[in-house]
């Protein structure tokens, strides 16, 4: 089975072309899966349903939660499908079987006066305040996740058209900056960053203050320490700029296709949770102008 995993991973990297982050995912739940079978002395390819379905309550059964056992059936399908095709199996033991049922949890989202507040706290009185101004209103104004932000180049952004170019994962997509972001994102590449960065060479857009590419750990960082400064309670991560991001554009009448293109979904399912938070919005609008409201 090893090495029956390790082609299939190969394949993965070079024909599906997955990103690390996702193969280190396939990694884990398969090698996962290889243990159990290696353990119950079974062969790989001769599991039957049942068998499938035992390696499921096993899991439930060591504490596993719904969310972790869906992804690792779905890599065990994955698995089998490459061997059916193969035909190194006769039959995808994982046929019909069913994943079990995640409840969705609801993003935490910022409302509009609780980001404004977050993005007034950086003030350009220094480098950092400058970077951290850009930084804040940029992941703000695209709604980019925080691997991406912090991955970007100077040259992914063209300050004179006022759109950033994202690449993940060899797929990309073009994002318009909006003008309060634009402007805060001129002052640090202008006045900040030159002075931050100690070799000439550096390409990242964002750096630290040792002139570096920023971690997704100094970002998480810098926006708890303005979370604080706001008095805010709530939880604020990256990822919950990106959700507030998505919620504010649908709730001022964005379309859900053009959120979905921003976003970077490859699903609209994943872009169409937002809509609940238009409800609201839409029961504000109905009462004020339906004259039998």
């Amino acid at each position: 089975m090893e090495e029956q995993l390790n082609l299939f991973f190969k394949f993965l990297e070079e024909e599906k072309k997955v990103s690390t982050n996702t193969l280190q995912s396939y990694k884990r739940d398969l090698v996962q899966f290889e243990k159990y079978v290696e353990e119950n002395e079974e062969n790989y390819n001769k599991l039957t349903g049942e068998e499938i379905k035992d390696y499921i309550k096993y899991m439930q059964q060591i504490g596993k939660k719904a969310s972790t056992i869906s992804r690792g059936l779905a890599s065990i399908r994955s698995f089998y499908q490459y061997e059916t095709k193969n035909k190194n199996v006769e039959k995808d033991p994982t046929e019909g079987i069913q994943s079990p049922k995640i409840e969705k949890r609801v993003p935490s989202v910022l409302t509009s006066n609780e980001v404004e507040l977050l993005l007034e706290q950086p003030k350009n009185v220094d480098l950092k305040g400058t970077r951290d101004k850009a930084m804040l209103e940029f992941a703000y104004a695209t709604g980019m996740r925080v691997t991406e932000i912090i991955s970007l180049n100077l040259e992914d952004v063209n300050t004179e058209t006022g759109y950033v170019t994202c690449r993940n994962n060899k797929k990309e997509r073009t994002i318009p900056i909006g003008n309060m972001s634009l402007k805060a994102l001129k002052e640090y590449i202008s006045n900040a960053r030159p002075t931050m960065i100690k070799d000439e060479n550096e390409k990242a857009l964002f750096v630290n203050v040792n002139g570096q590419r920023l971690t997704r750990q100094g970002f998480w960082k810098i926006i708890k320490y303005y979370k604080e400064q706001a008095h805010i309670e709530k939880d604020i991560t990256p990822h919950v700029l990106r959700h507030s991001f998505a919620t504010h554009l649908l709730q001022n009448g964005a379309d859900l296709k053009s959120i979905q293109t921003m976003l970077g979904h490859s699903d609209i399912l994943s872009t169409q949770i937002y809509m609940q938070f238009q409800d609201e919005s839409l029961k504000n609008i109905y009462k004020k102008a339906h004259p039998r409201a």
